[in-house]
């Protein structure tokens, strides 16, 4: 899979993660499904998602940029880290 379609997935996915922070807290949920780095975003910045993903098994796509990451997030910013998201159904 490219890194195209890697963001074409995170686009369209119902829910996600945007940031380090917050991309760490849905790892550690166990609501991560797929984690996203950007390969210009500080090491420092992105070690602890690299590392909660491996700890959890967590597949992690590198993207290219972090603009091209808050692109595919919808946000008019850079991101360092994002997650698609487990969405659970609603409780009938």
């Amino acid at each position: 899979m490219t890194a195209v379609g890697a963001l074409a997935r995170l686009r369209g996915a119902p829910a996600r993660a945007v940031g380090a922070h917050q991309t760490v807290k849905a790892i550690t949920r166990g609501a991560a499904v797929e984690v996203f780095i950007a390969s210009d975003a500080e090491p420092k910045v992105v070690a602890p998602v690299v590392r909660a993903a491996a700890e959890r098994g967590v597949a992690v796509v590198e993207v290219e940029s972090m603009t091209a990451l808050g692109r595919a997030c919808g946000i008019a910013v850079g991101a360092t880290a994002a997650a698609v998201l487990v969405v659970s159904p609603d409780p009938a």
